[in-house]
């Protein structure tokens, strides 16, 4: 319900914005960066795609290697027909940020923290933005 009032909103955003404000408003709301990236850019709901994204999250299995957003990307990619750009959404999200990795990502915070999930949120919102630019949304 909720997300059927976002997207009646009126607003005056650009597609990329939407996408990356209805990845943070998912992150919040309790998915991980990557059920919430693979949500908002690929526009699909289904819970089959949630679960199947689910271990992705916490740099796959909590493990802090790759970071979850930049792979729930790549599979919004892939379903979306796009999965050829995948290397393209690596490269962006290394200029902005020098490393894909959970671990050196999240390095200054204390895990789970305060601070921790708003850079979390602040990465899953920014590689929505990434994900639905390569899209063409």
């Amino acid at each position: 319900m909720l997300a059927r009032l976002f997207s009646t909103a009126k607003t005056r955003s650009t597609p990329e914005e939407s996408i990356r404000d209805h990845a943070g408003r998912l992150f919040a709301g309790g998915l991980n960066c990557a059920q919430a990236v693979l949500r908002a850019a690929a526009g699909v709901d289904d819970p089959a795609l949630m679960a199947l994204a689910k271990p992705f999250g916490g740099g796959i299995g909590g493990s802090k290697c790759l970071c979850g957003a930049v792979s729930g990307g790549v599979m919004a990619l892939g379903l979306r027909g796009k999965g050829e750009k995948a290397g393209e959404l690596v490269r962006l999200f290394k200029e902005r940020n020098r490393v894909t990795c959970c671990a050196s990502l999240s390095q200054p915070y204390r895990w789970k923290s305060g601070e921790h999930l708003a850079n979390c949120r602040r990465l899953t919102e920014e590689t929505a933005a990434l994900t639905a630019k390569l899209l063409g949304a």
